[in-house]
């Protein structure tokens, strides 16, 4: 199965940056890819930035923007996984994928589970915790086990996902540097969210598709200086192998070719879920073992 990893930066008005996607999304379409992967909240910039009540506007769009990308997905007949601005009630919203299947229908949707509020990164302000659970979504090309950026540093949203059947895990992603960071600090983030994510592959022996935007992105507020989003967009396969990585600054399609057969191989050689100690994992579920 062709699949395609759309890395953008986002432009200075919604109807811009929804047009660039658009335009990629057809080209992947025409180049045979089959499942197309958006990056985190992709319709605009990444408002997380600061704690600005008037950014909530951005989800009165919600149902709107659920029927635009469902004409997308059928008119170009692929799979498209979606990360929007949910508006759920007065007060409640959520930071969601959404995944269409080639005729328009929604397949399935995700509500991010993990919410940070770090310094540049207050999602805590906005999203609600998601309710839906780790779920996988059926669909034409597969079982898609999608989370979202934060999720990925969890291993075991990864392990259930992959329990309940997941075919691949795919993360819509926003992540970047603050320019004061040194270049060896910058490197040490960036190879520890990558080798994070090819250790799901490795542990599980399913693939894993990765989408960040690229990009320097300033918010209103003056106190912070800014985001410079890294790409870095991937795909590992079920063992491990990287297929495709994205430039740092630049955007761009990545296509990769998934071998649905590589997980049954692998998992009769290195059956990692035949020799779980279920019986003595209880622990997992307390917060801390004082």
């Amino acid at each position: 199965m062709k699949v395609a990893l759309i890395q953008q930066k986002a432009y200075n008005t919604k109807e811009k940056t929804i047009a660039k996607t658009v335009s990629y999304i057809k080209k992947a379409s025409k180049n045979g890819a089959e499942l197309v992967v958006l990056q985190e909240l992709h319709q605009s910039y990444y408002f997380c930035q600061n704690e600005n009540s008037d950014n909530f506007d951005l989800a009165s769009s919600w149902e709107e923007d659920k029927i635009f990308w469902s004409n997308i997905a059928k008119k170009y007949k692929v799979v498209l996984v979606t990360s929007l601005f949910e508006k759920r009630a007065a007060g409640l919203y959520h930071n969601t994928a959404v995944v269409f299947e080639k005729d328009g229908t929604i397949a399935g949707q995700y509500r991010k589970m993990h919410i940070p509020d770090d310094p540049g990164f207050y999602e805590k302000f906005y999203f609600t915790q998601g309710d839906m659970g780790f779920e996988p979504i059926d669909t034409s090309v597969g079982r898609l086990g999608v989370l979202i950026c934060w999720d990925q540093w969890y291993p075991e949203a990864a392990r259930i996902m992959t329990l309940k059947g997941a075919d691949m895990l795919i993360y819509p992603t926003a992540i970047g540097w603050f320019d004061e960071d040194s270049k060896k600090e910058k490197q040490r983030q960036k190879e520890a969210w990558f080798r994070i994510q090819q250790s799901h592959t490795i542990a599980n022996n399913i693939p894993v598709i990765s989408v960040n935007r690229v990009g320097f992105e300033k918010d209103d507020s003056k106190v912070l200086k800014g985001i410079r989003f890294w790409g870095g967009s991937f795909v590992v396969d079920a063992g491990g192998e990287t297929l495709v990585v994205g430039s740092e600054d630049e955007e761009e399609i990545l296509y990769a070719m998934l071998d649905k057969t590589k997980t049954e191989n692998l998992r009769r050689w290195w059956p990692f879920l035949r020799d779980r100690r279920v019986e003595y994992y209880q622990d997992i579920n307390k917060l801390y073992i004082d």
